[in-house]
């Protein structure tokens, strides 16, 4: 009776610890175009020129044949502000797209701090976000506000 108990007993603790694990990453669908419009027109100042496409995985060190799409902005250089929006055709990626979002923000960092110190403080708080297959960069002067963009499009 003392292992049947038990047993139930582990059931019920692996059943609790799946239930709150948060079941993997979220689904959503996002209009990427919409979503960099609404990050450019509400969390900067700096204007941002469109990066074509075909750019973007040279430009974060990505995979081409992983990305499904994608939508970038950057400074002319004078600021570190930039937005991008990564559509992976896995959402398995997502984890290795912010891995490389990261790795360029520490090279911007790293670059600004040789010439326009004022800038890495917008780097150190940069937004790197996934949700589904979509991973979000932005480097802005209100990274609270692109935060709370993103959470209402289920990021």
């Amino acid at each position: 009776m003392k292992k049947f108990k038990t047993m139930i007993l582990a059931a019920a603790v692996i059943f609790c610890l799946t239930a709150c694990g948060g079941g993997g990453s979220k689904e959503v669908s996002v209009d990427i175009d919409k979503l960099s419009s609404d990050l450019l027109e509400t969390v900067t100042t700096d204007v941002l020129s469109q990066t074509a496409s075909e750019m973007v995985p040279s430009i974060y060190s990505l995979n081409a044949d992983d990305i499904e799409a994608s939508v970038a902005y950057a400074s002319s250089g004078a600021t570190a502000c930039e937005v991008a929006v990564i559509q992976s055709k896995d959402s398995k990626k997502t984890g290795d797209v912010e891995k490389k979002l990261q790795a360029r923000v520490d090279s911007q960092s790293s670059l600004y701090a040789s010439y326009n110190e004022g800038e890495v403080a917008k780097l150190d708080k940069a937004v790197i976000k996934s949700a589904g297959s979509y991973t979000v960069l932005c480097v802005c002067d209100d990274p609270d506000k692109a935060e709370d963009i993103l959470k209402d499009y289920g990021f």
